[in-house]
Formats: structure tokens, C-alpha cells, sequence
């Protein structure tokens, strides 16, 4: 049993509280209480088996027990019932314990009560025994001055009837005294205090005397009024207290409108001349000279250039702070003027009724209208004449104030449509800004690319590197060389970092737009269309696509005509554009990106057009440099072969002085090419690749050849073998595409060069001394031009076909020997 009620009292410790809650849980069982301590109207349980029921009997709850329950069962009954009752008789023994304090704090207090109600008790006798002597004592005064308190009521209203007599009788004096004093507002309050006594009274002479002599003075007065309305040399309060007591005269609201807003518009339109004169323009010549000056970028610095502004004194922040604290200062204090006269003061007198609230708000309407669009036309001239792009923080500055200022007109005029214009003109300043600065970075690029056509064209005051005498003069700009101070690889990064500074200084100075201190920003068109389609669309894509647009056009002009366009400008512009597919547009849309759209709120053009574009760009402007620069070393060649007559020459003793040009030539272009293009991937080569010519046309199948010409049938013959070697030889397409790398640039070139040297060979009649000269040229053409190409078989080739073609139109075919040819080009 010890042991059985210390494991009780160790698991009650335990969990204290879950016990409490059960104990007086049992309580509220016991005593038929809820859960907020009222008496729960439940219905009793009428089981005489229910333990806890008021009706329970124990002889049927144990019969019921030893008839259904085993005995196993009836022992663990046993026990469950012995250890509720031991935990109520410890829940019982901890509440007594727990409330003993309470209960002896308890029955001292009642104690307490007892003796302070009886004390109480006691005081409230004598209250109200002294409240009993006081009723009687007042009873008694009053019927003691009852007489005197009517006399003394009866004398009191006759002195104040009195007093308004006085008042009536000294108001014409009182009246006059005050149009002197020029103190209007007291007068008209005074004639009002009267008027309804006087006009109720005026069947009465002497009040109808009084009357009359009134309104003479008041009609006075209000003349006075009108004249000082008229005359408009008074302030606003002034103003405003002139109509106030013209309203109280009864004058006409309507009337008063019209003349409180003519007044207003007099003032107001002087602050608007003066606004007007700040955005006088110059004298024409001036302005003619400003005009032809296009907003531009300067041309070395990632600083804007800054044009005068057309306006005399004041920037653009001056004037919008001028027309902000002088107009719209003036307009809003117009507006709650006219509010609190007309509108508010309306609201609550007799001119309800008549719908003058409606009248003058419909005026103040369109009077605010009108003025506020001649504002905004003289704050849209002004805006237009900020041409300089160099520092947008004023423009912006001033904007925001201009938009924040407007608000108050807002506040002031419900309905107004005059803040959503200025928001307008703000969006219409923005996107002419981004349009502004397109051109700007568009004039930027041009004159960055006249500085590198200029960069190219200066002559070198020291040649370096692999360039050779003459060749800067044909390739139209100084010859390549890795210590040139203009070289290719230095005017590309320079322009390429230009313009990229460009780019985040104009994205800099647009994003003052989106500022989080600026007041307009949170507008939808600045969170949304101004990032995405203004920025993003029209500056930074369009000026993108103006730097492919722009590059394609330099293909249009032909190659061989007087000023057209360098070929080291082409390839340099070729390299641009492939570097900006490969890294430069994702750069910039991506920073563009970070600074303006945090969620694209429009679909926008995707990365890989604009990369797309660009390598198409690229991949023109070099396959144009590849023709042109082909057509320069045609051009030499072609003129070489028409000039010379090649039936009567001399026998060959040494190259020709142009195969050593265009050797020369081609060797500086690979120069050239190699400083802004990787190499790129070569068949392998033979180790005997400067003599494959010779011993190619030393073959037997070439002395075969020539041979058979001195029989009757070599022609049919010669030509048929030439054209079986053509069916079995792998076509070669001459203007095809090239690759962005040196070797395929440079075959590309050889190419057009050998083809075009093959048609004109094709168009000449040779000797024999004629054939030999083309044997030696073509034999030092392939000593050099073999390692230049992708595929050295290419070269012979195309070699091959010259010489062929030069033994086929030739009278007396006999091919020079291989060693007098080596010979010749070695000492050549």
C-alpha cells in the first residue's frame, strides 16, 4: 500500500498539471458545472448502473458486474475502482491544502465587510438627515424671494430690448464710422445682426428710417467692394475676403466666379509670359548654328558632349522651379481660394439650393484646364530644347519636380485631368531622352568609325613586323605590324571599349529614370514599358542592330571604285561583329537586364537573334574583304597579262616584278588577317610543296601534251585529255563562304587571285617564249602561295590549269626545262 501510494504521489509530481485540470474537471462534474462556470442543463442520467449518475444503486451495479464479468475481470474492477479512489482522496487532500490560505483570507475579509458596512451604515443616516435640513432650508428661501425673482426677469428683458433698440438706432453711425475705417467685415456682420429685425419691423417709421439709411450705406460699401475687385492691385487673402463679403451683400455667385477668375487669369498669365520669355530663342543666326549641330557623344571620352541651350539665363531645373513656385504656387492657392468661397462656403448657406457648388466647381473645371495646358505647351518647348545629353540628372531632377508639384493640384482638385498630362509630358520627356540618346550613341559609333578610317589611312613613321613596302597603299591604311602604334588588334579593342563605356554611361544616366527617390518611377509605364520597350528595345537592341545595319552597308559599295571602303576596315568591322556575337550582346543585355527588368512585363527580342545578326553581320563583311581584297590582286594580275604581248616576248630570264608583288601583297594581307583571326586547321602538307608546280608540269602527262600539239590531231587530242583531268578533279568553288579564321580567309583571296589569272590567260595567244614566261611565274607563285591556303593541292591545281591553258593557246609549245626554271626563280 506504501509502496503503491509513493508511485502515486511520484507520477502526480509528475504531471501536475494535467492532473489539476482533471480534479476540477471532477469538480465541475460533481457540482453540474460548464466549462464558464455555469450550471449545465443537461438531463440526468436515469441509469442505476451509471456510477457517476445521482440514481445510481450498487446491489444491481454489482449484480450486473458478477453476471457479466469474469473473475479475472471482477479483480482488475477491484483494483481500477481502489485506485480512483485513492487518487480523490489525494486530490482532495492537495485542493484542501492548496486553497487553506484562500479560505482563512476568505472569512477575515467577510469579517472586514461586516464591520465597514456597519460604519457605513451609520454615515448614510447622517446624510441623509443633513440632505432632509438642506431641502427644507431652500424651500424656505425660495418662497421668501419669489416676488423679487420676477420682478428682477422682468427688468432683465427689459434692458436687453433695450440694448437692441440702441444697437438699431446707432447702426447707420456705426455703419459709417466703419466704411471710414475702411473695417468692411465688420460692417456687413453688423447689418446682418440687424437686417431680419429692420425688415420684419420696416411697417414702423422710425425702423423704416433706419432701413433705408442702411442700405445707402451698404450699397456704398458695396461698390467699394466691386472697385477694389476691379481694380486688382490687392493680395489673394485681400481678394478672397472682398468676394467672401460680396457673397454676404447677396450679390450674384455666378457673377463673382467669372470676376474672381478673370482677376486670377490676369495674374496667372503674367507668371506664364514670364516663363515664356525664359525659352526665347536666340537670333536666327545662333540658332542656325545650334541647329546644325546633332546631339553627339564625344568621340574619345565616355563623357557626353554638352550644347548651349538655346534658353538665355536659366537650365532646365531653374525653369521648372520658376514655373513651379511662381504658376502653379499661384494656381493651386487660386483653386482652395475659390473652393472655400464658392464650393465649401456654398455647402452649407442658402446657395445649395440654387446648384452654385455644381456651377462654380464646372468653372474652376475648365478654368484650370485651360491655364494648365499653356503650361505644359511652354514646359513641353522647353523640354524639347534639351538637345545635351552629357548630364541627365537636371532633366530628370527637373521632372520629378515638376511631376511631385503637380500632386498638390491633385489633392487640391479631385477629378482633375492636369496630373495625369504631366505624367504624360514625363513619359513623352523620357522616351524623346532614349531616342536622344540612340542618336547620340549611333553619331558616337560613325565618328568612331571615321577616327579608325583616318587611324588607317595615317602613313607609319616606323614600319615593324612582317609588312611590306607598298602594301598599306593597297590595303587602305598602314601596313600591319605588331609594334605599329595604329596597329588592327589596338584599334579594335580601343573601339570596342569605347563604345561599350558608351553604353553603360547612357544606361547610367537612362536608369535615373527608374531611381527609387524619384517620384514618377512607380508609375506602371516606368516599372514596365519604359524598361523593357523604351531601354531595352529602342535604345539598347536598336543600337545593336544599327552597329550590324550599319557594317552590312559597307559591303554595298564596290571594291574597285574610288573611296570605298578600306579592307582593313572591313575585317576589323568583321572581327566587331563576331565578337559581339560571341560575348559583347550577351554582356550588354544582360546588364541592361540586371539594372531594368525585374520581370519582363512585354515579350523582348531573345539573345540569340541579335547574336544571329551579328555573326551574319560578320560573316558578310568577310567574305566581302576576301573579295575585295581578291579583286586588288586580280586587278594587278589582269593588267599584267593584257599589257604584255605574248607571242613576241623575249625568252624569260627572270620572274616578273608583279608575281613578286603579288607574293608581297598576299603576304602582308596574311600579316593583317593573322593579327584579328586564329590560324585555323591546314591539310597536311608534302615535304616538297615548292616544287610540286615544276614537277607537275614536267610530268609525263604534261610533255605528253605538249608533245601531241605538233601532230595534226593535237588539238582534238589535247583538249580531250584536259578535259577528262577536269571530270576527275574535285570542283572548286571560288566565292564561297569562308570561315572566321586566317588560313580560310587567305584561300579565299588566292582563289579569285589564280582564277582570275586563269581567265585572263584564257583570253591571250602565247609563243613559245610566252609559255616558258608562264611556266616561270607560276612556278614562284607556287613556291609561296602553297603555305598560305588550307589545301596546298588546291594551288596546283589552279596552277596547273594556267599553265594548260597558256600551252593550249600557244603556236610553238616547248615547255622550258625544270632545272632552268628552279634556277630562274631562285635567282628571282
Amino acid at each position: 500500500m506504501d509502496g503503491e501510494a509513493d508511485e502515486t504521489v511520484a507520477v502526480g509530481d509528475d504531471c501536475v498539471p494535467g492532473r489539476r485540470r482533471r480534479v476540477h474537471g471532477m469538480l465541475k462534474l460533481y457540482y453540474g458545472l460548464n466549462e464558464e462556470g455555469k450550471a449545465a442543463e443537461e438531463s440526468e442520467s436515469l441509469d442505476p448502473c451509471d456510477i457517476n449518475g445521482p440514481h445510481f444503486d450498487p446491489e444491481l451495479y454489482l449484480n450486473k458486474l458478477r453476471r457479466e464479468c469474469s473473475l479475472a475481470e471482477l479483480m482488475d474492477q477491484e483494483t481500477c475502482m481502489v485506485k480512483q479512489i485513492r487518487s480523490l482522496d489525494s486530490d482532495m487532500q492537495t485542493l484542501v491544502y492548496e486553497n487553506y490560505n484562500k479560505f482563512i483570507s476568505a472569512t477575515d475579509t467577510i469579517r472586514k465587510m461586516k464591520n465597514d458596512f456597519k460604519k457605513m451604515e451609520d454615515e448614510m443616516d447622517c446624510l441623509s438627515a443633513n440632505m432632509a435640513a438642506i431641502t427644507e432650508f431652500s424651500a424656505s428661501i425660495s418662497g421668501t424671494l419669489q416676488d423679487q425673482h420676477t420682478q428682477i426677469t422682468k427688468l432683465s428683458g427689459v434692458h436687453t430690448l433695450l440694448r437692441k433698440l440702441q444697437f438699431l438706432f446707432e447702426l447707420p453711425a456705426r455703419l459709417n464710422k466703419c466704411l471710414e475705417l475702411q473695417a468692411y467685415a465688420q460692417a456687413v456682420s453688423s447689418h446682418r445682426r440687424a437686417r431680419c429685425v429692420l425688415q420684419q419691423y420696416s411697417h414702423l417709421p422710425s425702423f423704416k428710417g433706419i432701413q433705408d439709411d442702411c442700405h445707402a450705406i451698404m450699397d456704398k460699401l458695396a461698390q467699394e467692394l466691386r472697385q477694389k475687385f476691379r481694380d486688382g492691385g490687392s493680395s489673394a487673402k485681400d481678394l478672397s475676403e472682398c468676394v467672401e463679403l460680396l457673397l454676404q451683400l447677396d450679390e450674384p455667385a455666378e457673377e463673382l466666379c467669372d470676376k474672381f477668375l478673370s482677376h486670377a487669369r490676369s495674374r496667372l498669365e503674367s507668371d506664364l509670359q514670364g516663363l515664356e520669355a525664359e525659352i526665347r530663342p536666340y537670333p536666327s543666326a545662333a540658332k542656325d548654328a545650334s541647329a546644325r549641330r546633332s546631339p553627339s557623344l564625344a568621340d574619345n571620352s565616355p563623357k557626353f558632349n554638352t550644347l548651349p541651350s538655346p534658353t538665355s539665363n536659366t537650365d532646365i531645373l531653374e525653369f521648372i522651379d520658376r514655373g513651379c513656385n511662381e504658376f502653379v504656387s499661384s494656381l493651386c492657392l487660386v483653386i482652395t481660394s475659390y473652393q472655400e468661397l464658392f464650393i465649401n462656403h456654398a455647402q452649407t448657406g442658402e446657395l445649395v439650393s440654387k446648384n452654385i457648388p455644381q456651377m462654380a466647381n464646372c468653372k474652376l473645371h475648365a478654368f484650370v484646364d485651360n491655364l494648365a495646358a499653356r503650361y505644359f505647351s511652354l514646359v513641353e518647348r522647353r523640354i524639347q530644347e534639351e538637345k545635351s545629353v552629357g548630364d541627365n540628372s537636371l532633366l530628370v531632377r527637373a521632372l520629378d519636380r515638376f511631376h511631385r508639384r503637380l500632386q498638390a493640384v491633385a489633392k487640391l482638385l479631385p477629378g482633375s485631368a492636369v496630373p495625369n498630362k504631366g505624367t504624360e509630358i514625363v513619359i513623352r520627356a523620357a522616351t524623346e531622352r532614349v531616342k536622344q540618346y540612340l542618336s547620340a550613341l549611333q553619331s558616337f559609333y560613325m565618328d568612331s568609325l571615321t577616327d579608325v578610317r583616318q587611324a588607317l589611312a595615317t602613313p607609319r613613321l616606323s614600319v615593324a613586323g612582317a609588312s611590306v613596302a607598298g602594301g598599306g597603299a593597297h590595303l587602305g591604311g598602314p601596313g600591319p605590324g605588331r609594334d605599329a602604334p595604329n596597329s588592327l588588334p589596338e584599334l579594335l579593342s580601343s573601339l570596342s571599349a569605347s563604345i561599350l563605356n558608351q553604353i553603360k554611361s547612357v544606361l547610367a544616366s537612362v536608369h535615373l529614370f527608374t531611381a527609387k527617390d524619384i517620384t514618377f518611377s512607380n508609375k506602371p509605364y516606368f516599372k514596365g514599358e519604359f524598361c523593357s520597350q523604351g531601354v531595352r528595345e529602342s535604345l539598347v537592341v536598336s543600337f545593336i542592330k544599327f552597329v550590324c545595319q550599319s557594317s552590312r552597308h559597307f559591303c554595298e559599295s564596290a571594291g574597285d571604285k574610288g573611296g570605298s571602303t578600306p579592307p582593313a576596315l572591313l575585317l576589323l568591322l568583321s572581327r566587331l561583329c563576331l565578337d559581339y556575337e560571341t560575348s559583347t550582346i550577351s554582356y550588354i543585355l544582360t546588364l541592361t537586364d540586371e539594372q531594368f527588368l525585374d520581370q519582363h512585363h512585354s515579350p523582348v527580342t531573345p539573345v540569340t537573334t541579335l547574336c544571329a545578326e551579328a555573326k551574319e553581320a560578320a560573316q558578310k563583311l568577310l567574305n566581302h574583304y576576301v573579295k575585295v581584297q581578291g579583286l586588288i590582286i586580280s586587278q594587278m594580275l589582269r593588267k599584267s597579262v593584257e599589257t604584255r604581248d605574248w607571242v613576241n616576248t623575249i625568252e624569260p630570264r627572270n620572274v616578273r616584278a608583279v608575281m613578286k608583288r603579288v607574293v608581297e601583297d598576299t603576304t602582308s594581307i596574311d600579316v593583317q588577317v593573322g593579327l584579328l583571326y586564329e590560324e585555323g586547321v591546314r591539310k597536311a602538307h608534302s615535304s616538297d610543296s615548292s616544287k610540286r608546280t615544276f614537277s607537275v608540269y614536267s610530268s609525263s602527262r604534261q610533255q605528253a601534251r605538249y608533245a601531241a600539239s605538233y601532230t595534226p590531231s593535237a588539238p582534238m587530242d589535247t583538249n580531250l585529255l584536259s578535259n577528262i583531268h577536269k571530270l576527275f578533279s574535285e570542283r572548286i568553288d571560288i566565292f564561297s563562304s569562308v570561315e572566321f579564321n586566317k588560313v580560310s580567309v587567305m584561300t579565299g583571296i588566292i582563289k579569285i587571285s589564280l582564277k582570275t589569272f586563269l581567265e585572263c590567260v584564257r583570253l591571250r595567244t602565247f609563243g613559245r617564249y610566252g609559255l616558258q614566261q608562264i611556266q616561270v611565274d607560276c612556278h614562284y607563285l607556287q613556291m609561296y602561295l602553297w603555305r598560305f591556303v588550307s589545301d596546298e593541292n588546291l594551288v596546283h591545281f589552279l596552277l596547273d590549269e594556267i599553265v594548260g591553258s597558256s600551252a593550249h593557246r600557244c603556236l610553238d609549245p616547248a615547255p622550258m626545262e625544270q632545272s632552268v626554271i628552279e634556277v630562274i626563280c631562285e635567282r628571282g
